[in-house]
């Protein structure tokens, strides 16, 4: 199909002319702006404008960090004119500006936007064009694959039994053991300062040479693990020791790699750190917070949850699986094929990983086993996101902290239904766009927004 300057087919009809409920919007949240078409009902192009002056602000400055190292005839190494690198190397440092934008702010960008204009999508963004050049806007252009035809009932009154939990004194003995832990874990603890395991939030903005940001009120957002791995990335120094309001500044080189490997950079990164998430103790305070619980009693209750197993399921697992069943049962929709065959391609490539993968493909109904879990996945995936929608509800930072403290304990992690997002880039953690975080938990939060309603007396 042929596309136009601005990457989308000429057959493209505004979703205001396409569909009443889905109107094209645009918006401007730190200068970039959102607009959507769609070219059929479930497949649409979203398109990030990167405003010129942000472009070429970006442009100088990578133009700028080549000047030092760039070795050209009949100039000595560090004095070749700016001008001339932007003039000579334009495709290199376009190259570059499409991956460090991208990562730096259009990600964060296009996922806030997702939620904003309540889009019900099945999988994730993918990028289909970049269009950059030194003095104009730059245009990012995803495919969307979207769901519009979900409507929601009345449902918080839905009958619905949740699971048992088994009769072993044993697990209460367990419950009471993890709480002991962690409470003498969080007495012991000396300082608030940032240690290896922790979770720190950060802005970071590009600087000039005088510590002043390249753009006013442009810093973009970030979640970043410190590892515990001795192989882990070196990225993480920069913040041990560190704690919530610190300022500093760095040319961290996994920084620089982050942003882009196009090409070598020194640029000065300015870092505040907003938030932290200690991984010395388990939060009980984020852990009441985020199930709405207000007795210890109450909280002895859903710490048994993840510790109740039957038949290798535990009791939080069957609670979500009804609960989800309950609702689809009484929401009956249908879904494009190719929306399960993408899900389908995803758990392949997954288990290719995984050491029993051989022996899993050996079975005589392996794919139609995939085939079913795809739709599973999918049906639920985008029942959840547009229950989310329905319901106003939204993600904090708190949110956020009180889902990732659920990550720092293996058995917690059974809290977690939906499949979590890879942090890592090959074996090592990565700094993660806060956006694209709240896309999960916010999933995360309607299940248990979900479940304390169904369950209400």
């Amino acid at each position: 199909m042929a596309h136009n300057e601005a990457g989308v087919s000429p057959a493209v009809v505004s979703r205001n002319q396409k569909d009443k409920n889905l109107q094209e919007s645009t918006e401007s949240v730190h200068q970039l702006a959102f607009t959507i078409e769609c070219i059929r009902p479930n497949f649409c192009y979203a398109t990030i404008t990167v405003p010129a002056e942000i472009v070429a602000t970006f442009y100088h400055a990578a133009a700028k960090s080549q000047q030092k190292s760039t070795l050209t005839h009949g100039f000595q190494r560090g004095a070749v004119p700016i001008e001339y690198i932007k003039q000579n190397f334009t495709d290199n440092l376009i190259e570059h500006l499409k991956e460090l934008l991208l990562k730096y702010c259009v990600i964060n960008f296009l996922c806030q936007q997702i939620q904003r204009n309540k889009l019900v999508m099945a999988g994730n963004p993918r990028l289909s064009t970049i269009h950059i050049s030194p003095n104009d806007d730059a245009k990012f252009i995803f495919e969307l694959s979207l769901f519009a035809d979900l409507s929601i009932y009345e449902w918080k009154y839905f009958p619905f039994r949740p699971p048992k939990r088994k009769n072993y004194k044993d697990l209460d003995r367990q419950v009471e053991s993890f709480l002991e832990k962690e409470k003498a874990q969080l007495s012991a603890l000396e300082d608030d300062t940032l240690a290896i395991g922790d979770w720190v939030s950060f802005n970071i903005s590009f600087m000039d040479d005088d510590q002043k940001p390249l753009m006013e009120h442009f810093a973009q957002n970030f979640w970043f693990k410190l590892g515990e791995d001795e192989t882990e990335s070196p990225l993480r120094q920069l913040f041990v020791g560190k704690k919530t309001g610190d300022i500093f500044f760095s040319d961290h080189h996994v920084l620089q790699e982050y942003f882009s490997d196009q090409l070598d950079t020194d640029y000065l990164f300015g870092i505040e750190i907003t938030n932290t998430l200690s991984h010395q103790y388990f939060c009980l305070d984020h852990f009441k917070r985020i199930f709405r619980i207000k007795t210890n009693k109450d909280m002895h209750k859903k710490l048994i949850e993840v510790f109740s197993y039957r038949n290798d399921i535990s009791q939080r697992h069957a609670m979500v699986e009804g609960a989800l069943g309950t609702l689809l049962s009484k929401h009956r929709f249908s879904i494009p094929n190719h929306f399960v065959l993408r899900q389908k391609k995803t758990l392949l490539d997954k288990m290719q990983h995984n050491p029993d993968y051989h022996v899993y493909r050996s079975q005589k109904d392996f794919q139609n086993q995939v085939q079913k879990l795809a739709e599973k996945q999918v049906m639920e995936t985008l029942f959840i996101d547009k229950l989310a929608y329905h319901e106003n509800l939204s993600v904090s930072d708190e949110d956020i902290k009180g889902y990732l403290n659920l990550i720092n304990r293996p058995r917690m992690k059974e809290f977690i239904y939906f499949d979590l997002p890879s942090f890592k880039i090959q074996g090592q953690e990565y700094p993660i766009p806060t956006e694209e975080l709240k896309r999960m938990c916010l999933r995360e939060k309607t299940i248990n927004y979900t479940i304390y309603h169904l369950t209400k007396k």
